[in-house]
């Protein structure tokens, strides 16, 4: 009767939905080592399921569920998109969003879900920003554009409302037809101005027709005219019934109102979701510049004390798609006062604008989503919103990482300076995302992995995994893969592919995907339960950027007013400390204890002002009391030196000068440091932290950018390290050092998410010798556990004495076409991009036979160089899989004296295939026209086997 009722117990927990709290439960040392062997599903990839025009079948969508839990997938974001571009509907209905069609197709897949434990998020609407073809007038969003026209001396000049709106029609990525143009203000303005009276108001003179000038002989002027335009832009990529206009995310009840109207439809079908989904997800906010609301004017005034349409069109920029600023240089010449003005306006402008969309959009969408008992997931950034406070709410923060463009960012080959997009996975906005959740304890960062709108057909797992790794650097702690697309086995290949590495039963790779799931599984079931140590505080000069320049929070942002900020908390970590991101209402809300600035769980003894100009009393304030406690704050290249804002701007000034000389009275504890130079950034930290003796957790003797490393603390008290080497090609070795603190009476190990396991390690005193192969990440633990397990020992690249092979023959197997042919190669391994088979895709099997002698038995296979993924044979028996770093195979005890089969299978990318598909239309968007270079393919060794 008891094994009956506990397989009751457990069939309903199996219908239970399936949540991942940001706070889980506390784990022993020898649970967490449990969890991190064999994962729970929330530890596992999601996946960015694309509902491709929400053309979707209830059969196909369980299928797909289906593959996708096997392939060691933890859970889906139902994310519903137009088709791709110039993709065949092959008769496939596209659904209505919010239909009963489509409410049953989405009731299909929460029910199959929950049957065999994967977990589902939601996407609020479809493609991004959200809106609906059919969302009242009311409730759309507006733009105000600025256009600035220079003027001949003596010349008439006729100008009609028509010739303005053309002027500024937005540039936007999906036109709406609905868009309603209104003139706001037109100005007369001399091109060297040096105050707004200077400029004489025309707007009534459009109202009686067209605007006729005679500009005087002498002097030079410029045209001024600013409109709005409602209804101005279109949902991206949005299926049919959530395109159309997108949202006005600044006002609170519009998106409550379709909040509601989403949830109530869905309800009627599933009941309430908090039974079927663990989050409600929102995108990056690539709201197109959106920048007014109907009463932006009344709450600026409200808010900054003065009425800011006189000043608004001298604060704008020329724009274009999603907002981005096509050119600085603009309108009339500014004399240095006025100028210093309208920046102080441009930033009272960018701050409103923020606040009304955290109090509108964010407050509205979380609260929301507590009353609905669903948690809340976003990526909160955009232009406009607060980089940090933005995802301080959310119950799932998320970032964003990218597999970059290789041509260009070349992601594990460099990690230079000038460009800090240069080898980066991670983007700028990652580390705003996981400071905000270390600054409330959440545990649970997730992130949008791995970006890929290039290599669609060219991304090896291997470069996902030196991705991955980097997200994690930067404190993501749970990977949703980008994306995997809906669709039907009978779609012509490659099938419907709208973003994302071809997550695809078609993709060559596709049956080892489960070796990279099972991978950052393992990543992410240790870190969800861990807390990164992090006691360095840097306050990014967002507050002159958007004086400056405007908001530049997309994830890659093309324009920076101080470019090597993200380069300081990369050198903090990779020297051995740990940094977040603040920013000035969390530093005015910090607490002063002990000489450090404390807010909710985390506490900072030193903060660096990377080329901090501008900012506020309450900061300075806070500094003052944090450098009179004890602490130390670093300032780069300048001291603050001006406040924030225009009201009262020149008394705030004199008061913040005066803060400054005061806090220069502690000449010791702050301090003015001059910029790092290019590629000396490790360099310039090592030094500032030896001299200053700044507090990190090891000593790394040797830093390299490419290594990276981050510390943890468990529940237990055990201290955990993350160490990755990121280059694709090149070992790393240095010494890392411990403190005896940390070591003394504990159990040192080395945790493997590639094999799961544990591997003890030798420390020499308190010094460990890290020696790294390519791609190679792992975790080094300290805690109370007493076992025993293999002494660690990185595979050895060469012996003294190896036996090379050849003589191969090599099967090659077309993955798609289905032909196999054969080609000897008797004298050397041969690069299959310069043979015949140049455009292949598959399976090439290497075979070859080696006479070993005995007595001297070999112990390791190294296979030398591989593209891509190796599997390994010897005499029939399955020795290994290599999908990532050094292609080496332990094979002791698998050879025998005389005669040895070996067998070396090895798994293509698509790309160079791709190149032969001259009128197929993915292949044209994702290769033929990116131009991509034809990659090199199989099995380039030296092969070589040695003890």
């Amino acid at each position: 009767m008891k094994n009956v009722i506990f397989t009751l117990i457990l069939s309903a927990m199996a219908l239970m939905p399936v949540h991942a709290d940001n706070k889980p439960s506390k784990l022993s040392a020898q649970a967490l080592y449990a969890q991190f062997q064999n994962p729970d599903s929330r530890y596992r990839p999601f996946v960015r399921w694309w509902w491709n025009g929400d053309a979707v079948v209830g059969k196909e969508l369980v299928r797909e569920l289906h593959l996708l839990r096997d392939a060691g997938i933890g859970g889906v974001e139902i994310n519903p998109i137009s088709l791709p571009y110039g993709a065949d509907q092959h008769g496939y209905k596209q659904l209505t969003w919010l239909s009963q069609p489509w409410l049953e197709a989405l009731d299909t897949t929460l029910t199959e879900a929950r049957r065999i434990g994967m977990t589902c998020d939601l996407l609020i609407g479809s493609g991004w920003p959200f809106g609906s073809e059919t969302l009242p007038h009311k409730d759309r969003a507006s733009v105000l554009l600025t256009a600035a026209i220079p003027l001949t001396p003596g010349r008439h000049y006729e100008f009609s409302k028509f010739d303005l709106f053309k002027r500024l029609d937005p540039g936007v990525s999906i036109t709406n037809s609905a868009r309603e143009p209104r003139l706001e203000i037109a100005y007369l303005v001399p091109d060297s101005i040096n105050d707004f009276r200077q400029a004489k108001d025309v707007t009534a003179e459009f109202a009686n027709g067209n605007y006729v000038v005679d500009t005087p002989a002498e002097g030079k002027y410029q045209l001024y005219a600013m409109v709005r335009f409602d209804s101005f832009a279109s949902v991206i990529n949005g299926a049919p019934g959530a395109a159309g206009s997108i949202l006005d995310h600044m006002n609170a009840g519009a998106v409550r109102r379709y909040l509601d109207n989403m949830y109530n439809t869905i309800e009627t079908k599933t009941g309430p979701l908090s039974r079927w989904l663990r989050s409600f997800f929102v995108d990056s906010m690539e709201l197109e510049g959106t920048n007014w609301t109907d009463d932006f004017r009344e709450e600026f005034k409200r808010r900054r004390g003065y009425d800011v349409m006189p000043w608004l069109p001298f604060t704008m920029f020329k724009v274009g798609r999603l907002g981005d600023v096509e050119s600085y240089i603009f309108g009339a010449k500014k004399g240095p006062d006025f100028k210093n003005q309208v920046d102080r306006v441009r930033y009272d402008f960018e701050l409103t604008k923020a606040e009304l969309l955290q109090e509108r959009y964010t407050n509205t969408f979380t609260s929301w989503c507590k009353e609905k008992g669903v948690k809340s997931r976003a990526q909160a950034y955009g232009r406009g919103f607060f980089p940090l406070e933005s995802s301080l709410s959310y119950d799932i923060p998320e970032g964003e990482s990218w597999t970059t463009n290789w041509l260009r960012h070349r992601l594990g080959e460099e990690m230079g300076d000038r460009d800090y997009r240069r080898g980066r996975g991670y983007t700028m906005i990652d580390k705003y995302v996981s400071s905000a959740a270390h600054l409330t304890g959440k545990r649970l960062v997730s992130c949008e992995e791995m970006t890929n709108t290039y290599l669609v057909f060219n991304t090896p797992l291997e470069l996902i995994k030196i991705g991955t790794d980097m997200s994690a650097f930067s404190g993501v702690t749970h990977s949703v893969w980008h994306g995997f697309n809906y669709s039907p086995r009978d779609v012509a290949f490659p099938g419907w592919v709208q973003y994302g590495s071809y997550y695809n039963e078609k993709n060559t790779w596709f049956p080892y995907w489960k070796y990279l799931n099972n991978y950052r599984a393992r990543v992410s079931s240790i870190l969800q339960n861990v807390d990164m140590q992090t006691d360095i505080a840097i306050l990014p000069p967002n507050a002159d950027l958007w004086t400056e320049m405007g908001v530049q929070t997309e994830p890659f942002p093309r324009d920076l007013n101080v470019t090597y900020t993200s380069l300081i908390w990369e050198a903090i970590h990779k020297n051995g400390g740990g940094a977040d991101y603040l920013s000035e209402s969390i530093i005015e809300k910090c607490d002063v204890r002990d000489g450090h600035l404390c807010y909710g769980p985390k506490s900072y003894s030193a903060i660096f002002l990377p080329d901090v100009k501008g900012t506020t009393q309450g900061v300075m304030d806070k500094l003052l009391e944090f450098v009179r406690g004890g602490g130390r704050v670093f300032c780069i290249g300048t001291y603050p030196q001006r406040s924030l804002g225009l009201k009262d701007y020149q008394e705030r000034d004199a008061k913040m000068r005066a803060t400054v000389d005061e806090l220069k009275g502690y000449a010791d504890r702050f301090v003015l440091l001059e910029k790092p130079q290019d590629g000396k950034y490790l360099e310039w930290y090592r030094n500032v932290m030896d001299k200053y003796q700044l507090s990190h957790a090891v000593t790394i003797t040797n830093p390299d950018r490419f290594v990276l490393q981050n510390r943890y603390k468990a529940d237990d008290g055990s201290d955990l390290f993350f160490f990755a080497n990121v280059n694709l090609k090149d070992s790393k070795q240095t010494d890392v050092v411990f403190p005896e603190s940390m070591t003394r009476g504990k159990s040192a190990w080395l945790y493997d998410p590639a094999d799961g396991k544990r591997y003890t390690l030798k420390l020499d005193g308190q010094r460990l010798h890290l020696d790294m192969g390519p791609a190679e990440a792992f975790f080094v633990v300290f805690n109370d556990v007493k076992a025993k397990a293999p002494v660690y020992k990185r595979k050895p690249l060469q012996g003294e004495q190896y036996i090379e092979l050849g003589n191969w023959t090599a099967s090659l197997h077309h993955s798609r076409e289905g032909w196999v042919k054969t080609m000897a190669m008797p004298d050397s391994l041969q690069d299959l991009k310069n043979t015949e088979y140049s455009h292949f895709m598959g399976d090439i099997t290497y075979t070859t036979t080696v006479n070993v002698e005995s007595g001297r038995m070999p112990k390791y296979l190294n296979l030398g160089r591989v593209c891509e993924i190796a599997e390994v044979k010897i005499n029939g028996r399955p020795a290994g899989v290599q999908w990532f770093g050094d292609r080496v195979i332990d094979v002791e005890g698998m050879l025998h004296a005389g005669a040895n089969t070996i067998e070396v299978k090895v798994t293509t990318l698509m790309g160079n295939y791709m190149h032969t598909l001259k009128d197929n239309k993915v292949a044209q968007r994702y290769v033929i026209k990116r131009n991509h270079p034809l990659r090199s393919m199989g099995l380039l060794g030296p092969v070589r086997l040695y003890e």
